[in-house]
């Protein structure tokens, strides 16, 4: 591919190394300056020239960028997540927006699965009281809570909230959700809101996009229903969990315990959380495998690709 054609590339913010080297070298690809003045001076120069953006649901792409950016045709996202792109503004503008939905499905669910059975079981915990010396001096682990055959809720009844579905039918479970609307002949139950959801299971899963339609989507109100019995595993965003009021329920005991891969100002995490035995806290690797990143870098050059030849994305949201 020639570069000198395709000098028209903005990379915004952080990418996988990969993808930031295949940028750079075979779409001779600009990075957005991190310094403003720098940045300003930029956009100045070369704004008008560029057509497409790479970005990732950690950055994404605000409407003020857009502007800066009068030809500006496609954003094309690393990931599943674009909450972190101004679609409003996207649209208003013309502005095409991509993702790489289904190639991270199957990490995600496992993910999920995986931050239940810890979570319920509190393996991450038991290895530390082994390493810690303990088991010697204080004996036998305390009891944790059966995984199979609990009733377990999922907030978000679409790819990923599907796999995680199957997957604990494997374990027993019994599966209802709550989605915007429901899912025409789905075998799980069917939950009118959150909190009707949270008030019949022992375990909800987060699995709904985020955005400002989902921002604080569980709430005390939620927590309260879900009860001191009750665990929540979120492998969605940080921002659908009302983040201080669930930090408040584990740490009065309104929460059994909570597994979190994704937080609501990631990296930080809330430092409450860190002398709970309840919580398991995951730096957001819901789809961090080899396997599964190759496949969104793949799925990710491919719309961008195709949108330079053709001006159509090949996965639009």
């Amino acid at each position: 591919m020639s570069t000198a054609q395709n000098r028209c590339v903005l990379q915004v913010g952080p990418l996988m190394p990969s993808l930031a080297r295949t940028l750079a070298e075979d779409y001779a690809a600009w990075q957005l300056p991190t310094d403003l003045a720098e940045r300003t001076e930029f956009l100045t120069e070369r704004g008008a020239e560029i057509t497409a953006i790479v970005t990732s649901g950690r950055t994404g792409v605000d409407a003020a960028l857009m502007q800066s950016l009068p030809n500006l045709g496609a954003v094309v996202n690393f990931g599943v997540g674009y909450d972190t792109v101004d679609v409003d503004a996207a649209a208003a503008r013309g502005v095409a927006v991509s993702n790489t939905p289904d190639v991270l499905t199957d990490c995600v669910a496992d993910t999920a699965v995986g931050l239940m059975i810890d979570t319920l079981r509190r393996f991450s915990a038991a290895d530390r009281y082994v390493r810690e010396g303990r088991w010697p001096v204080e004996g036998m682990y305390p009891l944790t809570r059966q995984v199979s055959n609990t009733n377990v809720g999922i907030l978000g009844m679409g790819r990923i909230g599907t796999a995680i579905a199957l997957r604990l039918s494997a374990f027993g479970c019994a599966i209802s959700y709550h989605n915007r609307r429901e899912v025409a002949d789905s075998p799980y139950g069917y939950a009118a809101s959150p909190v009707e959801l949270a008030s019949t299971v022992d375990v909800l899963i987060v699995a709904a996009a985020g955005g400002d339609g989902t921002r604080g989507l569980v709430g005390r109100d939620v927590l309260d229903a879900l009860g001191p019995h009750g665990y929540l595993i979120n492998i969605a965003r940080g921002s659908v969990v009302d983040q201080d009021a669930l930090v408040s329920a584990l740490v009065e005991g309104r929460l059994a315990g909570a597994g979190l891969d994704v937080f609501a100002d990631e990296p930080q995490v809330p430092e409450e959380l860190f002398a709970l035995e309840s919580v398991v806290l995951l730096p957001h690797v819901g789809s961090g495998t080899v396997q599964t990143r190759a496949a969104m870098e793949a799925l990710t050059l491919r719309n961008l690709d195709s949108y330079l030849k053709t001006g159509e994305l090949v996965t639009p949201i």
